[in-house]
């Protein structure tokens, strides 16, 4: 069977229609992805969509985090890209995180989160220093709540400090991020791969 991807755009910016530097660097790991046969089936602008808040698969009437999430386990692979804000990875991204808390207390009778088995990597972009920072949060919350790591799992961009350049702005992809995409697409295909056909044992 196929590997298939879905990304998470977790930019501030909720028209579809915006552009965003997210969806820029998703863009760069898309093409890496497909040159190990995996095909990003969505990118998701998480802003244009209901999510509320809370610890749980459902909050309500009108929530969209449901459908939402049934969509990003249907997957093997889940890019998370998010933005760099004072610092620290965006509102929008922590609210994902926040909501995938429930896993905790999904676990099936070996002790599996629904997130068992498969991989997660990061798009980071920016303009400040702080992606290791973002990275280091974002890998500890996913592991947290079931999702596999692998190794170089972060691709990122940041800007000159306190410098108005964007990632989408740039007129070419540096070569630095280009390679580094290559890696994280190759050892994220590579391991998720591994896991459907030997799933933990839990």
């Amino acid at each position: 069977m196929p590997l298939k991807a879905i990304a998470l755009n977790c930019t501030l910016k909720a028209e579809e229609g915006e552009s965003s530097s997210t969806d820029a660097m998703i863009a760069v790991l898309g093409k890496a992805f497909h040159q190990h046969d995996v095909e990003i089936s969505e990118t998701v602008r998480v802003a244009a969509l209901n999510i509320k808040p809370g610890v749980t698969s459902d909050e309500g009437d009108g929530d969209d985090w449901p459908a939402l999430r049934e969509k990003i386990l249907a997957h093997d692979v889940l890019i998370f890209g998010g933005p760099i804000w004072l610092g620290q990875i965006g509102s929008v991204a922590k609210r994902v995180l926040e909501r995938m808390d429930a896993f905790l207390s999904e676990t099936d009778d070996q002790g599996r989160m629904p997130s068992y088995g498969k991989v997660a990597v990061a798009a980071i972009v920016g303009n400040e220093d702080g992606a290791h920072f973002l990275s280091a949060q974002l890998f500890q919350a996913l592991n947290d709540v079931g999702w596999t790591i692998p190794a170089v799992a972060a691709c990122y961009w940041v800007g000159e400090a306190m410098g108005s350049t964007d990632f989408k702005d740039l007129p070419e992809t540096p070569e630095k991020v280009t390679k580094t995409a290559g890696m994280v697409a190759s050892n994220a295909a590579h391991l998720a791969g591994l896991l459907k056909e030997a799933p933990y044992p839990g």
